[in-house]
C-alpha cells in the first residue's frame, strides 16, 4: 500500500459516521446569526488592539497600516478557506475533523492538540493578568483569587449550553465594539473642529507624513544601534499574532443555526471589521497623538482620550480588557471542550472526552481544559519567567502552525471533492463539476493556499530577526517533534494493546 493510500484509508476510517466508528453523538445547533456575528468581531478585537498596537505603531510608526491590511488579507484567505470546509461539512473541532477527513489521521492529531494546547497557553496567559485589572479597583484581592474566581465562573458559563456562551460573546464583543467606536468618533470629533490637544501638535491626518521621518520612518527593515531590528516588516509579526482567535469561526460552524447562511456571512465580514477596528482606529489615533509619543507606556486609546478631555480614559478602559480578557478565556475554553470532543470522535484522544452533558455541552472536554488551565495559571505564578519566555513562544508558534495547516487541509479537500469523496450533496461528483458546486469558495483557489503558506514562511524568516521571536520558531520545531512522537506513541500503544 503506497503512503498515499494509506493516509487516505486511514482518514475514511476515521471518518465519523462511516467504518467502525459510531456517528457523533448531536451538539445543540443553538447558534443563532446574531451570535457567530458578534464571536468572529470580538475575536478580531483584544488587548493586542488596546494594547498591544503601541508596540507595533513604535516598531513601523503610520507604516502599521499597510502592515495591518496585509496581514488582515492574509487572514482572511485562511478563515476563508476553512469557510469553504466549514459550509459544506459543518463539525466541532472544524480544523481537527477536516485534518483528519481530508489529510490523515496524523495531521488531525497534530492540529487538534496543537490547537487545543495553544489555547490552554493564551488562557493561562489571560487568567493570569485578570487580577492586575482587578486590582485598579480593588488592590487588596490577591490577583490568585480573582484568576480562581473568573475560571470558575466561566467553567460554568460554558456547561449551561454553547447558546449561554453565544449570548456571553455576544455581550463581550458589544463593550469591545462600543469602546472602540467611542474612540473613533472622540478622534474624529477632535480632528473636525480642530480642538486643541495635550501633545501640542495640531491633530491633522498630515500627521502620518510629517512627523519624525514620514510614513516608513524606520523603513522596511533596519537595524537600531542597540542591535534591534525595526520597521514595517518586523511589526507585520507583532500584527499577524494580533489577529489570533479569527478563526474560532469554524469551531462554531457544527454548533450554527443555519451554517450555509451564518458562515460566509461572518467570515466575508471579516476584512471590513480589520478595516474599521484596525486600520481606521489606528489611523485616528496617529492623527491626534503624534505616533513618536506613543511609547507603550499607556495604551494608545488612553492617550487619546486623555487628549480630548476625558481622564477618566483610564478606568474605562480597564474594564473594557477585563471584559476582552473574560472574552479570550471564555472562547478559548469554549473552543477546546469542542476540540478534544472531535479528537475523541477521531479516535486521537480518550473516548471520554466525547461525553455530551444534558445540555450537549462536552462536559469532560470543559472540566478537563479548565483544570489543565488552572495548572497553568500556577506554573505563572509560581515561575513567571519560564511561563512568558517558553510557554508563550510556542503559544506564538502555535498559531503559525494552525494557519498553515488549515490551508494545506483546503488543498486536499479539493483533491478529495474532485475525486468525488466530498461531503454531503458533492460526494459522487468529480472534477471541476465537484469543484464548480462548493457554496463558498476560497477566491483564486488554485494558487491563493500556495500564496498565504509562502507568506506565513516568511513571517516565520523574520520572526528569526528578533530575539524574542526567535525562541519561539526554535520552540515550534522541538513543539512539532513532541506531537509526531506524540502520534506515533499512541498509534503503538492501539497496535500492541490486547
Amino acid at each position: 500500500m503506497s503512503k498515499n493510500t494509506m493516509h487516505d484509508s486511514t482518514a475514511t476510517a476515521s471518518r465519523p459516521g462511516t467504518g467502525n466508528t459510531p456517528a457523533p453523538a448531536a451538539l445543540r445547533k443553538s447558534l443563532k446569526n446574531r451570535h457567530v456575528q458578534l464571536i468572529a468581531l470580538g475575536g478580531a478585537i483584544g488587548t493586542g488592539l488596546f494594547y498591544g498596537s503601541s508596540e507595533s505603531i513604535a516598531l513601523a510608526g503610520p507604516s502599521i497600516l499597510l502592515a495591518y491590511l496585509v496581514g488582515g488579507l492574509a487572514i482572511f484567505m485562511i478563515v476563508r478557506a476553512l469557510g469553504e470546509m466549514s459550509v459544506e461539512d459543518p463539525r466541532a473541532g472544524a480544523f481537527s475533523y477536516y485534518a483528519t477527513r481530508y489529510w490523515s489521521k496524523r495531521a488531525g492529531f497534530v492540529s487538534g492538540w496543537n490547537y487545543w494546547f495553544n489555547y490552554i497557553l493564551v488562557s493561562m496567559v489571560e487568567l493570569s493578568v485578570v487580577g492586575s485589572f482587578v486590582n485598579y479597583w480593588f488592590p487588596a484581592i490577591p490577583q490568585w483569587v480573582s484568576a480562581a474566581v473568573f475560571l470558575v465562573v466561566i467553567a460554568a458559563m460554558n456547561l449551561l449550553g454553547v447558546s449561554k456562551f453565544g449570548e456571553f460573546e455576544f455581550w463581550f464583543a458589544i463593550i469591545k465594539i462600543v469602546a472602540v467606536i467611542a474612540m473613533i468618533v472622540s478622534g474624529l470629533a477632535v480632528l473636525i473642529a480642530g480642538l486643541p490637544t495635550d501633545s501640542g501638535v495640531k491633530a491633522s491626518f498630515s500627521n502620518w507624513f510629517a512627523l519624525d521621518g514620514g510614513v516608513l520612518p524606520h523603513g522596511l527593515l533596519q537595524q537600531s544601534a542597540d542591535g534591534q531590528w525595526t520597521g514595517l516588516l518586523m511589526a507585520l509579526v507583532v500584527v499577524m499574532f494580533s489577529f489570533g482567535g479569527t478563526e474560532l469561526i469554524g469551531i462554531t460552524a457544527g454548533e450554527t443555526e443555519d451554517p450555509r447562511r451564518t458562515i460566509p456571512r461572518a467570515t466575508n465580514g471579516i476584512i471590513w471589521r480589520i478595516l474599521v477596528f484596525y486600520i481606521g482606529a489606528l489611523g485616528v489615533i496617529m492623527a491626534v497623538v503624534p505616533w513618536n509619543t506613543i511609547d507603550g507606556t499607556t495604551s494608545p486609546f488612553v492617550q487619546i482620550f486623555d487628549s480630548v478631555g476625558v481622564h477618566a480614559a483610564a478606568g474605562i478602559l480597564n474594564f473594557v480588557c477585563l471584559t476582552a480578557v473574560m472574552s479570550v478565556y471564555n472562547s478559548g475554553l469554549y473552543a477546546n471542550s469542542r476540540m478534544l470532543y472531535s479528537l475523541a470522535r477521531q479516535g486521537n484522544a480518550p473516548e471520554i472526552l466525547g461525553k455530551l452533558n444534558f445540555h450537549g455541552v462536552p462536559v469532560v472536554g470543559v472540566l478537563a481544559s479548565a483544570a489543565i488551565t488552572a495548572l497553568a495559571v500556577v506554573v505563572v505564578f509560581l515561575w513567571p519567567d519560564f511561563a512568558f519566555n517558553y510557554l508563550m513562544s510556542i503559544a506564538t508558534i502555535a498559531g503559525v502552525i494552525n494557519w498553515s495547516m488549515i490551508m494545506v487541509t483546503e488543498i486536499h479537500f479539493r483533491r478529495r471533492v474532485a475525486a468525488g469523496d466530498g461531503p454531503g450533496e458533492l460526494a459522487g461528483l468529480t472534477g471541476d463539476e465537484a469543484l464548480g458546486r462548493i457554496h463558498f469558495k476560497l477566491p483564486f483557489a488554485r494558487v491563493m493556499p500556495y500564496v498565504v503558506l509562502a507568506f506565513l514562511a516568511f513571517v516565520v524568516v523574520l520572526m528569526c530577526f528578533s530575539s524574542s521571536y526567535r525562541v519561539a520558531v526554535i520552540a515550534g520545531v522541538v513543539w512539532l517533534a513532541i506531537l509526531l512522537t506524540a502520534y506515533q506513541v499512541t498509534q503503538t500503544c492501539k497496535t500492541v494493546r490486547p
